[in-house]
């Protein structure tokens, strides 16, 4: 005699449930495979064969594995659309899409004269400092600088203006270009012609020069040129030191190359016609090699046109 079952569902001929999970056959739940993505329909149940003598397995279907997995926030939803600074100083609050641009941001084939300075628009170019723009108007501040160079130009191209007079036209109680021509030769300047010609030259020219402000380190280097050898010929007249207050003396012809030279190398300044050359307020290796220039172009010229020792009786140099 076997029992029966009080479940009611079995009195009234009712099959059992099948179990949720047959004895024996692995647990499956959807957090085993977490990257998976889960089948929303879940598994397909399909309902046991109750005609054959044994129960067989529900028919348990795999789940949908073909479903490209979500990998970042945009393919999730999660995005926000959150302005950038510059639209949020500027009132635009459109949100920032594929298709729309960012604001100060070129796009892709844009020429490279459209494109912003800066390809961030939330980082905006940094402010002038103040402090800068006073030291760039501080550097063009140059006092009485020019004032000075102009009044060391006229004196010292009005001299060299006053002898080469005196040499070509005989004014000022000068010699004039015969008596010139007579006093280098006397003097032992070979070529006599050639030499009044370039010291005429070099003193009415480069002075003429000096006092506009034009061509001025070549001017000046005319006249350095020029007095140097004046200074080797009084100082070879007489063998000692001539530098002193004498006729024959080189004190003069001392002041004036050195003055000559500090042209050269400060520039005319801005009140002249150089005054927008660069070696009007900033010379640099260009007045050098001019001052280089006419000291070789002094003792070449000396040299070829008279020769000897102008230091004879000067201490190492006798």
């Amino acid at each position: 005699m076997t029992d029966k079952s009080n479940d009611p569902s079995t009195a009234a001929g009712q099959p059992e449930p099948e179990p949720a999970q047959r004895p024996g056959t692995p647990v499956r739940s959807p957090f085993d495979s977490p990257t998976e993505q889960i089948d929303t329909a879940g598994p397909n149940l399909t309902e046991p064969n109750l005609t054959e003598p044994n129960l067989t397995e529900p028919n348990l279907t795999e789940p949908n594995l073909t479903k490209e997995i979500p990998r970042t926030d945009e393919d999730l939803g999660l995005d926000p659309d959150v302005p950038t600074r510059g639209q949020v100083e500027s009132g635009d609050t459109t949100p920032i899409t594929a298709d729309a641009p960012v604001p100060g941001v070129a796009a892709p084939g844009a020429a490279d004269a459209d494109s912003p300075s800066y390809a961030f628009a939330s980082i905006p170019p940094a402010p002038t400092s103040p402090e800068n723009g006073r030291l760039r108007r501080r550097d063009d501040r140059r006092g009485t600088l020019d004032l000075g160079l102009l009044l060391l130009r006229l004196v010292v191209g009005g001299t060299f203006i006053y002898h080469g007079l005196q040499k070509l036209t005989g004014w000022f109680h000068g010699p004039g270009l015969e008596g010139t021509r007579d006093m280098l030769e006397q003097g032992g300047w070979d070529q006599a012609d050639i030499g009044a010609a370039l010291l005429i030259v070099g003193e009415l020219g480069g002075g003429i020069l000096l006092v506009l402000g034009l061509g001025t380190p070549l001017a000046a280097g005319a006249v350095l040129a020029v007095i140097l050898d004046a200074w080797m010929w009084k100082q070879g007249m007489i063998p000692g030191f001539q530098y002193k207050a004498a006729a024959s003396a080189v004190e003069l012809e001392t002041v004036l190359a050195g003055a000559a030279a500090v042209i050269i190398l400060t520039g005319p300044g801005r009140l002249s016609l150089d005054r927008n050359r660069g070696w009007a307020t900033r010379p640099f290796l260009g007045s050098a090699a001019v001052l280089v220039a006419a000291v070789a172009a002094a003792i070449g010229t000396w040299l070829w046109l008279h020769g000897g020792n102008p230091l004879t009786g000067v201490g190492p140099f006798d």
